[in-house]
């Protein structure tokens, strides 16, 4: 069905807006659970949250990039989406739960907002990519990779929660600050649709950029963190089974 202008705009956001708060819902076994999250199980979580990305970053923005595009605008866009990210990544400072701090350092910068950096860092791409993926007038993509990000953001969302439950803050600042980094999505949604509204001729750049900072996040920093503490091999098989939903997805949305 295609849609407005207005409405490319609205879904974009809201969609957006919804996946994002599905952290909240990983986030929630925080406030009641005694024990905390073994890091096999984080790995297993994350691992799952990287194969959904994958997935939907190849489905819902490089094929369509492709087929809007060709194959040099859709190489140039994930180019520049992946050297945007790292970018930021390099030059921001923040600090990570497993690699430690990256960027200028901050010395004034409370260590929780360089949690909150990190993680908007993450976020903030992902938001892009679902508003983004609502341009061109069409909703059956949209809805596709929002559900792809709501998926991932489930047990992302427990993984971040007890990542800072282990990094001594309450089970009340774990869940809050969790909740916090879901709401970057909706100011990622909002400007990637803007962007494919505002210059809908650039849409297949828009998809293949956003798809360059997924795919850079999903490399640097998930499959990393997944890989660091002996759980390769539940973490690998975690990534494929994320994949294989996220593909029977897309098959059943059409």
């Amino acid at each position: 069905m295609p849609l407005s202008d207005l409405r490319i705009w609205l879904y974009g956001t809201l969609a957006s807006l919804i996946a994002g708060l599905a952290t909240v819902i990983g986030a929630i076994p925080v406030l009641f659970m005694k024990k905390e999250l073994s890091q096999k199980n984080m790995d297993l979580l994350l691992g799952f949250a990287a194969g959904v990305m994958l997935a939907a970053t190849m489905f819902s923005l490089i094929l369509p990039s492709l087929d809007l595009g060709g194959i040099v605008i859709t190489i140039i866009g994930i180019l520049a989406g992946a050297i945007v990210i790292d970018l930021f990544d390099r030059f921001s400072p923040h600090e990570h739960f497993l690699k430690g701090h990256e960027g200028p350092d901050a010395v004034k910068l409370k260590k929780i907002w360089l949690f909150v950096i990190a993680i908007t860092l993450h976020n903030f791409p992902e938001g892009m990519a679902v508003g983004v993926s609502f341009g061109g007038g069409m909703i059956s993509n949209g809805i596709s990779i929002a559900i792809a990000i709501g998926l991932q953001n489930i047990p992302e969302g427990t993984a971040t929660a007890f990542s800072f439950l282990q990094a001594n803050y309450s089970k009340k600042q774990s869940f809050f600050w969790t909740l916090l980094t879901g709401l970057v999505e909706p100011l990622g949604g909002l400007l990637g649709a803007s962007l494919v509204v505002l210059m809908e001729p650039l849409l297949p750049f828009f998809l293949s950029f956003a798809a360059g900072a997924m795919l850079y996040v999903i490399s640097d920093e998930i499959i990393p963190e997944t890989h660091s503490h002996g759980n390769e091999e539940i973490a690998t098989f975690s990534l494929i089974f994320g994949f294989l939903l996220m593909l029977a997805l897309d098959v059943a949305f059409g």
